[in-house]
């Protein structure tokens, strides 16, 4: 089979497996008791089976490890590895809420473990500064995944969207590690969000959340353009992960303006504030889809226009960004206002 369409059979193996494993995984979270209660942060009114994420683990290993190039079984054993770690640690923290430190230890260790074994920046062209970089674009990918998982759906069609965006983007540079696991993350997470579009029978938990943020980062560290500059082609995958990082900026932004702890779960995401505006579930979650595949057409834009080009339109992406960004804190700063008048 030409090397490039490996992608399919990897596609089908992924979306096959999460959709007959969810049910089972579903049916294990209610007997082992591990399941999300109703909170202001996960917006659901009863309590819910919280392991479909090994489902998305499983279904991502076992596509990965059947289509295993053998050019790169290094970084490959290392990605499942560190995948593995964290779906572990995930399963401990969804049924005992391990401390912040434990779970950024454990993450930071997945993320050196990729790191050793060659997936770096290579942004400054100095291990000193790019290993470091490394592992905070890991760490930080992790827990904006993570953070975005508050809603039906969510998390899940996010993840799907990036790696679609991230597997057509791969194709076009050839890159076959690349593509093979974008094609394995879009399809494991299609056949999860099945179950998990709202209204949701599952949730990933922090298994799938960790398990994604790993591979999303990742990818957008692997994901490398021949014909442009570094100083352009950085947007392609940012603009890729855009809702995400969107999320943890302006969750961390609005923890520390209003003086509370960074890592105390909130209704301070992009999803709560959406919501406040009078959007039912349904139509928050269409439209942040639709955000992230507008990004997604930019970061494909970017990656065949002309380097002018390409600059331009990436700085206008980022101003837009930026504008979307201040115009949610504007939101979040009436809403206060709003509440302590009443109060």
């Amino acid at each position: 089979m030409d090397a490039r369409l490996q992608f399919i059979p990897i596609m089908i193996v992924g979306f096959g497996a999460a959709l007959c494993l969810t049910p089972l995984t579903r049916q294990i979270a209610m007997r082992l008791g591990v399941t999300a209660a109703p909170s202001k942060r996960n917006i659901h009114s009863r309590h819910v089976p919280l392991m479909g994420g090994a489902a998305i683990y499983l279904a991502f290993v076992l596509s990965v490890l059947l289509f295993s190039p053998p050019d790169h079984l290094i970084e490959l054993g290392a990605i499942v590895a560190g995948a593995t770690l964290l779906a572990l640690i995930g399963y401990l923290d969804d049924r005992r809420h391990l401390s912040p430190r434990v779970r950024l230890v454990v993450m930071t260790v997945a993320a050196a473990v990729a790191a050793l074994s060659g997936v770096q920046i290579h942004l400054f062209h100095n291990p000193l500064i790019d290993i470091p970089l490394t592992l905070f674009w890991i760490v930080a990918l992790i827990n904006a995944v993570n953070w975005i998982d508050n809603m039906d759906g969510l998390a899940a069609g996010t993840a799907a969207i990036t790696a679609g965006f991230f597997l057509l983007l791969a194709l076009s540079q050839g890159q076959i590690l690349v593509s093979m696991l974008a094609a394995a993350i879009f399809g494991s997470t299609l056949g999860f969000l099945i179950y998990n579009y709202n209204p949701s029978s599952t949730f990933m938990g922090d298994m799938g959340a960790y398990t994604l943020g790993f591979v999303l980062a990742i990818l957008a560290i692997k994901l490398k353009f021949a014909a442009q500059p570094l100083n352009v082609t950085w947007m392609a995958p940012v603009f890729v992960l855009a809702l995400p990082i969107l999320d943890i900026n302006l969750a961390i932004f609005t923890r520390l303006l209003e003086r509370r702890p960074l890592m105390l779960a909130g209704t301070d995401h992009v999803s709560h504030r959406l919501l406040r505006l009078g959007l039912t579930q349904r139509q928050t979650l269409a439209l942040l889809y639709l955000f992230s595949v507008a990004y997604g057409l930019i970061a494909l834009g970017i990656s065949q226009a002309a380097a002018e080009r390409a600059l331009a339109l990436g700085g206008l992406s980022l101003v837009g960004l930026g504008l979307l960004f201040c115009l949610l804190v504007f939101v979040r700063w009436r809403e206060e206002k709003k509440r302590q008048a009443v109060d």
